[in-house]
């Protein structure tokens, strides 16, 4: 098997493209022949030895990634035969192991695809889409609503973006370069700044007031997002991508942050946010944007084009003679 094996923390030059041998699934795992492997901010983190989330500090030599999809290929002891074969997705959690070819996972993890749905789609709604589902379970929007959603062409972004318009209310997007704006227009933003230009705040503010910011940005514009908030709306904080965390007061105004505990108190919890996010997906109400340029042994390019914030949607590494 090939694989991305990380032996030191550092930048995006300590992910090493590598053969591996081939793994063998013990009792009550598959191994999935990986077609779509997901990347998410928080990898790069790790990474770099900065930040590991709710997660611990994790051995090296490792292989990162925790979101896969593709092909059932053996079963392990104990596992039904009728799963080789078979399409599936599969959030690995604290485990690693994503950024390869080959995968195990235990069998009560796995999602089985529906005809039709990509695997790199899959693999963006397994992570990126539970995250999104559980953020709009803590608010109903309507179409009484003014949503504004920072970071509207990212993977999470275009998710609530699509949300938000399924409900009927007035989407306000911000995003950085005309492509990406593009892309949050085509998901239904009924407006989109761009905040590379100068002047983008003045521009935000004629918009009027948002009643919902859904924001994982933090930073200057997590502030000006929270300024702007109507009085009794409801700013949803789920990140600070900015690298700045905020710390919002306001008697009149709401912010609630909604990672942790708040995602995983849903009754079914995580898998259940999974399945809701698979099923979204395939029917069409909440499709994942998806940035495949990148094959798994440019794993490191990817890395890097997601901490310059060249990439768009949910960046996805595909299996090499796949990638777009």
């Amino acid at each position: 098997m090939h694989a991305i094996v990380q032996r030191e923390f550092g930048g995006p030059e300590v992910l090493v493209y590598e053969e591996l041998p081939d793994l063998a699934p013990h009792a009550g795992e598959v191994r999935i022949a990986v077609s779509a492997s997901g990347v998410h901010l928080l990898d790069t983190s790790i990474r770099s030895g900065t930040n590991f989330g709710a997660m611990p500090r994790p051995e090296l030599p490792m292989v990162p990634g925790r979101e896969v999809a593709g092909v059932v290929d053996r079963v392990g002891p104990g596992v039904d035969a009728q799963w080789l074969g078979k399409r599936v997705a599969v959030h690995l959690g604290m485990a690693s192991g994503g950024y390869a070819d080959q995968a195990l996972a235990a069998v009560d993890s796995l999602h089985e695809l529906t005809a039709g749905l990509g695997f790199d789609a899959a693999v963006a709604a397994i992570g990126t889409g539970r995250t999104a589902a559980g953020i709009l379970d803590q608010l109903t929007l309507s179409a009484e609503d003014t949503v504004l959603i920072p970071s509207a062409a990212g993977g999470l972004g275009i998710l609530l973006v699509q949300a938000a318009r399924n409900a009927g209310a007035t989407v306000i997007g911000l995003a950085g370069g005309p492509a990406k704006a593009a892309h949050a227009l085509k998901a239904g933003a009924g407006v989109v700044i761009d905040y590379r230009v100068r002047g983008w705040q003045q521009q935000l503010r004629k918009l009027g007031r948002p009643t919902v910011v859904y924001d994982g940005v933090g930073g200057e514009v997590g502030r000006i997002a929270f300024e702007l908030l109507a009085d009794g709306g409801t700013q949803l904080v789920f990140g600070w991508s900015s690298g700045e965390e905020n710390t919002y007061r306001h008697e009149g105004k709401t912010a609630v942050t909604v990672l942790g505990p708040a995602l995983t108190a849903r009754v079914g919890g995580l898998r259940s946010l999974e399945a809701e996010a698979l099923e979204r997906a395939a029917d069409g109400t909440r499709t994942p944007l998806t940035d495949t340029g990148f094959p798994l042994s440019q794993a490191a390019e990817a890395h890097r084009a997601l901490e310059a914030r060249e990439s768009f949607g949910k960046v996805v590494l595909l299996a090499d003679g796949l990638a777009a």
